[in-house]
């Protein structure tokens, strides 16, 4: 038979497991669908680029692959406000590309001269005759103009970004975001003029689709801008409109 010491230390143990069972069971949920800090993986892409703000450089396009973190600043049942940042190992920009030929036929026939270079507007193709006179003498050629692309590889970083998350009691939330940072490439873009260092920043808007507390799905549209800030010899900037989809998890 157990002894009365026994009995009075078992019954204490179940008493003291039962209620911190029920102290747990009674914990209440977390009402927000928020992270204190979120790690993302995401990848970015945009089409075309054309003079939104102000960049002046047509027809180029910007892939990005990425990583993000964010750090919860402030959370009530309005706004949950996040330090972002980002990080691009993979910062690809394309240019257009405007290939001439020209060949003197007066005064006297010549061999064909060629070259290469990136318009800061959008390449069109075409060829014809000219003809002008300088000095008293005519002379008349013909061209050809050709368009193909240039991609350019290059790495960024965007160190100082905010992220607001609004009604984050629910599991679809609109956000608004926005983000400062560099990018560097292996060849000046988007001309050959502009250099190879530049400057970034974007902002826009998006929904958030939280699959559970810890893991989500972003998706937003950026606008994106890429200047060398009047360091090298010519800045049109790039003006893109950029759409961005992120998988996103932490606690």
């Amino acid at each position: 038979m157990p002894s009365l010491r026994t009995l009075l230390c078992l019954g204490a143990l179940l008493s003291t497991t039962a209620v911190f069972a029920q102290s747990v069971q009674s914990t209440p949920e977390s009402p927000y669908y928020s992270r204190r800090n979120t790690f993302g993986i995401f990848t970015a892409y945009s089409n075309d680029s054309s003079h939104i703000l102000l960049g002046y450089a047509a027809n180029r396009r910007l892939l990005n692959v990425g990583a993000s973190y964010s750090r919860r600043l402030l959370q009530s049942h309005v706004v949950n406000w996040q330090f972002n940042a980002e990080v691009l190992p993979v910062a690809l920009e394309s240019d257009p590309l405007e290939h001439e030929t020209i060949q003197y036929t007066l005064p006297q026939p010549s061999p064909p001269i060629s070259g290469s270079y990136a318009p800061i507007g959008a390449c069109h193709s075409g060829s014809g005759t000219t003809t002008f006179i300088a000095n008293g003498v005519t002379y008349s050629f013909n061209y050809a103009i050709t368009c193909s692309r240039q991609w350019t590889i290059g790495e960024g970083m965007s160190p100082i970004g905010f992220q607001w998350n609004f009604l984050p009691r629910h599991k679809v939330q609109p956000f608004a975001i926005g983000h400062g940072g560099y990018m560097y490439s292996t060849q000046p873009i988007p001309t050959a003029q502009s250099g190879n260092f530049n400057f970034t920043f974007d902002f826009g808007a998006g929904l958030e689709f939280y699959r559970s507390k810890t893991r989500s799905m972003r998706v937003e549209y950026l606008y994106h801008h890429i200047s060398n800030h009047e360091t090298a010899p010519e800045n049109p900037g790039i003006d893109n409109g950029l759409f961005q989809v992120t998988y996103a998890f932490g606690r």
